[in-house]
């Protein structure tokens, strides 16, 4: 009974919490394939007709499709940089061992306590004297860049249980130090690499502000900003289903990325968590 009564008090908030987070979700997707009138006056019930036209309109008349590709793109190309800066870095610190590793270790850990809402507005200024305002590429690089230290300290429990015999083995053998780190060391953390990579891109792909602040046309909006002015111009125009459409496209890909991913994450985490 006592057996029972402990498993119910743990399964009992789960299940709710499940609920709160599912039925929005659901009534997301029923909402996507109706039409205002049916919203309006038949808000929990299905569809009596599919319209497959609130996609069509989110997708084109909203620019919901130009900003899915400008997402997919600062999302890509902001992982691999992160990727490039971290791992180098990460080996660095972690391996190498140099005179202040230590302190500059910690000071990268250090700045993941600043909230980034300080850096915005010398941000959006150095940006600006660089010329680089509404520049994707200049975003994707403020996305790696915003998350090298947390990518750092993801891959840094995982460097330091490399054995330090294949190094020393790689060196005797002529290996230079970048043949060490990309032969060598980086095949051997791709569990780290993989989870920090994937936390990366769903972190990047729902990103808004920095978006919202550096990008200022519209044609390069990523799809939290556009998004936001489908909202609004859902109130005036009486785009309802489009707007529904346009959140079920930015929300579908991070479900199935997580749903095919999700045992790397777990993977991932626990072996860092054990290794550090």
């Amino acid at each position: 009974m006592t057996k029972f009564i402990t498993g119910a008090a743990v399964r009992i908030p789960l299940i709710i919490w499940s609920i709160l987070v599912v039925f929005p979700l659901i009534w997301m997707f029923i909402g996507a394939f109706k039409s205002n009138a049916e919203i309006f006056s038949s808000p929990w019930s299905m569809p009596e007709t599919y319209n497959f036209g609130n996609f069509v309109s989110a997708w084109v008349d909203f620019s919901i499709g130009s900003s899915f590709l400008n997402t997919i793109l600062v999302t890509v190309l902001g992982t691999v940089l992160c990727l490039a800066f971290s791992i180098p870095t990460t080996y660095a610190l972690e391996r190498l061992r140099f005179k202040g590793s230590e302190v500059l270790f910690n000071v990268y850990l250090a700045s993941m306590m600043i909230p980034a809402v300080l850096g915005w507005i010398p941000l959006f200024f150095l940006l600006m004297n660089m010329n680089l305002l509404d520049n994707l590429f200049a975003l994707s690089a403020v996305y790696a860049i915003s998350q090298v230290p947390f990518t750092i300290f993801i891959l840094s429990s995982f460097m330091g249980s490399v054995p330090k015999e294949l190094e020393e083995a790689a060196a005797v053998d002529g290996m230079s130090p970048y043949g060490v780190l990309f032969k060598i060391v980086t095949p051997m953390v791709k569990t780290g690499i993989i989870t920090a990579s994937i936390l990366n891109a769903i972190t990047f792909w729902n990103e808004y502000f920095m978006a919202l602040i550096l990008l200022q046309t519209e044609s390069k909006n990523t799809l939290g900003v556009q998004m936001d002015l489908l909202s609004t111009n859902a109130q005036y125009e009486s785009a309802w289903g489009a707007l529904f459409a346009g959140l079920v496209i930015a929300v579908v890909p991070v479900i199935i990325f997580y749903a095919i991913f999700q045992r790397h994450i777990v993977k991932g985490m626990t072996e860092g968590a054990v290794k550090g």
